[in-house]
């Protein structure tokens, strides 16, 4: 099993809210605007999964498999080139703000490994970058 973790992000958000928006998927409605146009296509989600095109990996559809209120949100693939899991983890960090971390298991043999280890890597990092800007109110 490989594990592919973001660098550790200060959100300026209680713990609960960041959880809260995360956990629902529909909320993406309200950040779609900050998304990469000409890196996602067709994006569809509902509160319990997203579908997205990825240039160039291609098709991918995630769905939460757990909440584990406020401090995880599991997801694994539903439709990938890769299957993997992905967790988004908050703990709070003082009264008004948390800490975030993102991160994916997935079965790699070493070569298949060598070859996405960076664009995974960068992938999770804007990943982070984004829900790091989020405005959680």
């Amino acid at each position: 099993m490989s594990t592919f973790e973001s660098s550790i992000r200060q959100i300026p958000y209680k713990q609960e809210a960041v959880f809260n928006m995360l956990s629902d998927l529909s909320n993406i409605e309200r950040v779609k605007d900050k998304l990469p146009e000409d890196k996602l296509e067709q994006m569809t989600f509902d509160s319990d999964s997203i579908s997205v095109t990825v240039n160039p990996v291609g098709l991918i559809k995630l769905r939460i498999v757990d909440r584990d209120a406020p401090k995880c949100i599991k997801f694994e693939t539903a439709t990938s080139p890769v299957p993997f899991n992905l967790w988004i983890q908050v703990v709070p960090n003082g009264d008004n703000a948390c800490k975030m971390k993102l991160t994916i298991k997935a079965e790699l043999n070493p070569f298949i490994k060598g070859m996405v280890k960076k664009p995974l890597t960068e992938g999770l990092e804007k990943m982070a970058d984004l829900l790091q800007v989020i405005k959680y109110e």
